[in-house]
């Protein structure tokens, strides 16, 4: 893959987190209220003193807002949405799929052969069910193949997991991997591009998009945990 394929990448995932991810975690957070908390007092109680050293309003509302906004919703919006960015990846890394229930076809920059991907979001995001989708996916692929006479080996079929290691994969994925291989993070972006440090130049990459923007985060979660604090207050505490 050439560099200028591997920058189309890099801005097209970009360009999701701009008008997709961004926009959605903004959202989620300015509306957030103290109701929208399952509350356990016992664990927000010692949270707030194990972070700020106290119990006062302020530090109950940062113990709150902290992990749902760094990492509960933004890990949902993040799988809710992959088919987006997925698409927009198969637009400038290889061919959107005419193939019922793959995602992408490329050229595998490792063994020259192409492959025929279903992609995931990451090690853990499927679930038993999805096993057997995936599978007959494949199977189907491999019934097309030999009726239209396609040179489609076993290992030309490939589950593609965006982020994550291999030493993270569910135990539903190793049993789609004892069929099929699953590349995982940067094994995976690898075989897509040849380039073995492109995973962590993409990751970088929607990291800079906050730079770029004046995207003034801390600013904005402050200004939330005020208003829950002020909610904190005003029933006399969690």
């Amino acid at each position: 893959m050439t560099e200028k394929q591997k920058r189309s990448i890099i801005e097209s995932g970009k360009q999701y987190f701009r008008e997709i991810i961004i926009p959605n975690h903004v959202k989620g957070l300015e509306k957030l209220k103290l109701k929208d908390f399952k509350i356990n007092p016992f664990l927000v109680n010692y949270l707030a003193a194990f972070l700020c050293g106290n119990t006062e309003p302020e530090s109950l509302a940062k113990a709150l807002v902290y992990p749902r906004i760094l990492g509960t919703s933004i890990n949902t919006s993040f799988g809710q949405n992959i088919q987006i960015f997925i698409s927009s990846l198969a637009q400038v890394a290889g061919t959107a799929s005419g193939i019922d229930g793959i995602d992408i076809e490329f050229i595998d920059a490792i063994d020259g052969r192409r492959k025929y991907c279903q992609c995931k979001a990451g090690p853990q995001t499927i679930n038993k069910d999805d096993i057997a989708t995936v599978l007959g996916h494949f199977k189907h692929l491999h019934n097309k193949a030999r009726l239209d006479r396609l040179s489609v080996q076993i290992d030309d079929m490939i589950v593609g997991v965006l982020y994550g290691d291999e030493s993270e994969l569910s135990a539903h994925y190793k049993i789609i991997n004892s069929h099929y291989p699953v590349y995982c993070g940067a094994d995976f972006w690898e075989h897509l591009t040849g380039d073995a440090q492109f995973y962590h130049r993409l990751a970088k990459a929607f990291g800079e998009v906050v730079e770029e923007d004046n995207i003034d985060g801390s600013h904005l979660i402050m200004a939330r945990i005020i208003e829950i604090a002020k909610e904190i207050e005003k029933q006399g505490g969690l």
